[in-house]
């Protein structure tokens, strides 16, 4: 088995609503929802995402937030997960994030692998997102920027990202 079957990646990303999922400011957020995850349910390398019954996650609390609002997958690898990203529905409403989300500085994305199979929970991302931000990029939680191979302790290249689309390192 090669180490890329017995690891994927893990992405958590959270954001800070502007207004009320149910205002007319997040009415075409909400209204992308459903196909932005379907089109992430149909991708290469696509593996899973976190959904209440709903079909999405808007109403799972992260950090004991509730104007916090949570995405979490997991993909084959980082190629596979930033293709998907950067094309379609999903760059669209990508670019358009500033007029549904608060602009925080700290970081609202990590990624980190885990073994094939491994459905990971909101605590673990938790746990992640704050050690990416006290810490910085390491093979416990990174970035697309920075990111490292499956259990590597080395940073592999940069993956060029468009500014107006890209992650905070």
């Amino acid at each position: 088995m090669t180490e890329a079957t017995v690891y994927q990646l893990a992405q958590v990303n959270i954001g800070r609503l502007k207004a009320p999922l149910d205002s007319p400011q997040l009415k075409a957020f909400v209204d992308n929802l459903d196909p932005v995850n379907a089109d992430a349910d149909s991708a290469d390398g696509f593996v899973w995402r976190l959904e209440d019954e709903s079909g999405d996650a808007t109403d799972i609390a992260v950090f004991g937030d509730e104007w916090l609002i949570i995405n979490m997958s997991v993909w084959r690898d980082t190629n596979a997960l930033t293709a998907y990203m950067y094309q379609g529905r999903h760059r669209e409403m990508l670019a358009r994030r500033r007029e549904f989300f608060e602009r925080v500085q700290e970081a609202m994305v990590a990624l980190w692998w885990v073994p094939a199979g491994h459905r990971p929970t909101v605590a673990e991302a938790e746990s992640r997102l704050l050690h990416l931000r006290a810490n910085g990029p390491t093979p416990y939680a990174f970035t697309l920027r920075t990111s490292y191979p499956p259990q590597g302790a080395e940073p592999v290249t940069a993956l060029e990202i468009p500014d107006d689309l890209g992650c905070p390192a």
